[in-house]
């Protein structure tokens, strides 16, 4: 079975293989990478049995187009600042940070990742002070030609600890494993501003249906909460 999933879901994945081998014995190899790329390979017709995304509309052009044979959702994720910890004075929220104008602001690429497009999501629900830090935000990763990260590094710590931003705006399944980084402190971001980033699969043939009912099994969702999702 060939699947491709988007590039947050790999922390995840090792438990999630382990505990799906134990029950099915099928050979299985992955890829992962920002599914807005993944979904544009599978178009071109890249082999591919399941995909993962945290972005609907990738699933549903697929299935719309006759490649997917169904599309549910399996799990949610949030947003957070992961920011250099000599930088957040005593009293700063997120917004506070946010709207600091010495600090940098880096997120992933909208359109390409989806972080990159719940990301843009949050500006817009900030209103007037959204679309100041909008301006000033770059897009440092998960594009065509953005920043390639070290393999086994996160994106937040790795950019932040090599100068490359003051504040990284990712996933909250990631935030976990930031927090045992000394120099990172990671700040939340409240609803109603927060958007919830809406995980589902498609299964593109009968090869991924074991999978597709695998990832709905309450042994699934244990997994998934293990590791930072909703």
């Amino acid at each position: 079975m060939r699947i491709l999933a988007a590039g947050s879901f790999r922390t995840a994945w090792r438990p999630l293989m382990a505990c799906f081998q134990a029950q099915e014995r099928q050979g299985i190899s992955c890829d992962f990478a920002p599914a807005g790329l993944l979904r544009e390979r599978i178009e071109k017709g890249e082999p591919c049995d399941f995909f993962a995304s945290a972005n609907l509309a990738h699933l549903h052009a697929l299935l719309n187009a006759g490649r997917a044979l169904l599309v549910a959702p399996f799990t949610t994720n949030r947003l957070c600042l992961c920011v250099r910890a000599d930088l957040v004075r005593a009293g700063d929220d997120w917004l506070a940070l946010l709207t600091r104008l010495a600090l940098r602001i880096g997120t992933s690429t909208a359109g390409c990742d989806p972080s990159g497009d719940y990301t843009q999501l949050l500006f817009s629900q900030m209103g007037e002070a959204g679309e100041r830090v909008r301006e000033r935000a770059v897009a440092l990763v998960g594009g065509r030609e953005t920043l390639a990260i070290p393999p086994g590094r996160l994106a937040a710590e790795w950019l932040i600890n090599n100068d490359y931003t003051d504040i990284f705006i990712g996933y909250a399944s990631y935030a976990p494993r930031l927090r045992e980084v000394a120099t990172l402190k990671i700040i939340a971001i409240p609803e109603p501003y927060n958007p919830v980033a809406q995980y589902a699969f498609a299964c593109l043939s009968e090869r991924g249906k074991p999978f597709s009912d695998f990832l709905l099994s309450p042994q699934a969702v244990t997994i998934l909460r293990q590791h930072g999702f909703r």
